[in-house]
């Protein structure tokens, strides 16, 4: 069971990465952030697209207890999505940004993905 919660926080990350990707605009469009130049492009592909895919394809070897690393990798991804979810509730706190999406819907998916990891563990 712990694997199949793995793999689904994996395939969170996975989508994401490729639809970064593909269409980084269409990505940060729900928060207000314009991508308008390739070297805004370039930082959205890089930070969501490629650091996604690797957390994904390192949470895929966790899964699949491939080596030592499933601990530590599991402990280290729940703990940057605890830390993402953190950042927005600050940000609420520090800015009163208005509506449930996209701000409350992904510190939720944060907390459900590090929540899934912690139990994976």
């Amino acid at each position: 069971m712990s694997s199949v919660l793995i793999s689904l926080v994996a395939m969170f990350f996975l989508l994401m990465g490729v639809y970064a990707l593909a269409a980084p605009a269409a990505l940060t469009k729900p928060f207000g952030i314009a991508v308008e130049t390739p070297v805004a492009r370039s930082e959205i592909r890089a930070v969501y697209g490629g650091f996604g895919i690797a957390v994904a394809i390192l949470l895929g070897v966790a899964a699949a207890d491939i080596g030592d690393i499933r601990r530590g990798a599991v402990i280290a991804v729940a703990a940057a999505l605890g830390g993402m979810a953190l950042g927005r509730i600050i940000s609420r706190l520090l800015d009163r940004p208005v509506g449930f999406y996209p701000i409350w819907f992904y510190c939720g998916v944060e907390l459900v993905a590090a929540g899934l990891l912690c139990v994976a563990v």
